[in-house]
């Protein structure tokens, strides 16, 4: 069976990864050449697994999952055709970040956090059966105990009423901290991942500005010079861990789409719809000739010619851009 390293941190500073060694365990082999970027806790559904995938762009099912609550070491980050973010967690082994939680990289990693379905599925169909059983037994006893029973006296059935009164209301009230525990969760997901993506944007701008003064070249992809493609990729992956595609034409086709002129009838894209980190772009959707990165303030900074080089503009009227993507 081929093995597949997961990332894992053992009690030492070194990584560990684990690999399957049979259906129902798991082996633990050192691996000292990955390194952690960051740490994510499985926020799935209680009691199922994340899906784990081949690759990013169009990956297969492995037949394995990552356990709901379990923790786990991210050594690379991409984004897939359709803006959504990824994982690497293995030597080929990927997860949906949205499935995940941000966690500190002192918090120790999970063992034994990846399951077969086969073993899932048996354990859980005995442990149902088991319960099942158990469920029965104990319902029958309990009729038993009741039938039994003898309660002939008034102020034993008020007393009945009375408890039965106060479950009932106690069982309310757990519904009623149930659902505002769930709407809290709800809005502090929310509120972690702005401040994320704005942690982010602040990023992308300051490493933005640092290539301005540098020459142009077509092909080339940095860190001394940049064509408008290349500069994007640079950008987002050293300052935001994201790995946008190269050119134009596959970059216009990542994130949700801010702004596109054709829908816009004619008018150019304002400043007050758009956000720092945003993608801008000339030419068709099909077929674009050149992006930059908004950085704020009507201001963009991307590699424009060869006599340029890479500069900070302002938006204009005159040269506005034809499509927005959004990809933080």
């Amino acid at each position: 069976m081929t093995k597949h390293k997961l990332f894992k941190l053992g009690a030492a500073a070194a990584l560990t990864v684990t690999g399957v060694s049979a259906i129902t365990s798991l082996k633990t082999v050192r691996a000292a050449n990955f390194t952690a970027i960051k740490r994510v806790k499985i926020n799935y559904l209680p009691g199922k697994g994340l899906n784990i995938w081949t690759n990013y762009n169009k990956g297969k099912f492995m037949g394995y999952r990552a356990k709901d609550g379990t923790i786990w070491n991210v050594a690379e980050t991409a984004v897939d055709k359709k803006g959504n973010l990824w994982y690497k967690v293995g030597t080929r082994e990927w997860i949906e970040a949205r499935y995940t939680v941000d966690v500190g990289m002192d918090t120790p990693a999970s063992t034994n956090a990846k399951t077969k379905d086969k073993v899932t599925n048996v354990s859980t169909k005995k442990t149902t059966k088991k319960s099942k059983k158990t469920s029965k037994k104990t319902t029958t006893k309990v009729n038993n105990v009741i039938s039994l029973g003898t309660v002939t006296k008034k102020s034993t059935k008020k007393s009945t009423k009375t408890k039965s009164k106060a479950a009932k209301v106690k069982k309310a009230k757990q519904i009623v901290d149930a659902a505002v525990k769930k709407t809290s969760k709800k809005l502090t997901t929310k509120k972690v991942a702005s401040t994320q993506a704005s942690s982010k944007a602040g990023a992308i701008v300051a490493l933005a500005k640092q290539q301005v003064g540098k020459p142009y070249a077509w092909g080339a992809n940095g860190p001394d010079s940049f064509d408008c493609s290349s500069l994007v990729q640079y950008v987002f992956k050293n300052a935001a861990g994201m790995n946008l595609p190269r050119t134009t034409y596959d970059q216009v086709k990542v994130g949700q789409t801010v702004y596109q002129k054709s829908q816009a009838n004619g008018q150019p894209v304002s400043a007050s719809n758009l956000q720092v980190g945003d993608l801008l772009f000339w030419g068709s959707e099909s077929a674009p000739y050149h992006v930059a990165i908004y950085i704020g303030n009507n201001q963009y900074v991307n590699a424009a010619t060869p006599e340029q080089g890479t500069i900070l503009q302002t938006m204009t009227s005159y040269f506005a851009p034809t499509i927005v993507k959004r990809v933080l």
